[in-house]
């Protein structure tokens, strides 16, 4: 009777250990598809609040702006980010629903939303990213003054709201303007616009120009 029991106790406890590996793996296929799965459309990093920002702003240099010696090789950019991938197409990933990558990290499908004008896109091709703060207007800021690193770092920045896939004509339509003489044509996204405009420039110290500061103070006043 005794090895009756004792076998009966074996197969509990084999039956117990499956049960528990076959969980264990279920849970980890569960986070693989957490990772693996199509990714969710996304944008740049949320900026500040309109509150905050208004802070940031009051406390900016008003300087006027000085081009001398701009060049925007002096921003080395699109730098690669990890294996085959450079900052260009970490933002396409990013940015995109669905998207789907070569050996090369080129996205060669997916689909994006620019904020800047509501267009749909599946083409990378039609998508630039844009500096919020262009590099142009960083250097006549403050930016002429940096290291050759700092430039890097500015034109690559992942970490603040400063990198975004928009419509490429939207994109060049805005070219180096600041808010005073540019905003994106939907006039819901003027107010995170301006947050990210805010954060960045503060973040980096740079100063603004008379009109860019009325421009930003009467955007963000309206959050």
């Amino acid at each position: 009777m005794s090895r009756i029991r004792n076998a009966f106790a074996r197969r509990g406890f084999y039956a117990r250990r499956r049960l528990s590996v076959l969980a264990a793996a279920t849970g980890l296929m569960a986070l693989a598809g957490l990772f693996n799965g199509p990714a969710a459309q996304a944008a740049l990093p949320t900026p500040v609040s309109a509150a905050t920002a208004r802070t940031y702003l009051a406390s900016l240099t008003v300087a006027t702006e000085d081009r001398t010696g701009y060049d925007r090789d002096l921003f080395p950019h699109w730098i690669t980010q990890s294996g085959a991938c450079n900052t260009r197409e970490v933002v396409l990933k990013r940015d995109g629903t669905n998207v789907q990558q070569d050996s090369s990290c080129a996205a060669v499908s997916g689909t994006w939303r620019s904020v800047y004008d509501n267009a749909t896109w599946t083409a990378a091709s039609d998508l630039d990213i844009d500096h919020l703060v262009p590099l142009a207007e960083a250097w006549d800021s403050g930016a002429s003054r940096w290291t050759t690193a700092r430039r890097q770092s500015f034109a690559n920045d992942l970490t603040r709201p400063q990198l975004i896939a928009v419509t490429d004509n939207v994109n060049q339509a805005k070219g180096d303007q600041d808010p005073a003489e540019w905003l994106p044509p939907v006039t819901s996204y003027r107010c995170t616009y301006a947050r990210a405009w805010v954060q960045v420039k503060y973040y980096y110290g740079l100063s603004v120009d008379s009109a860019e500061k009325s421009a930003l103070s009467s955007i963000l006043n309206g959050c």
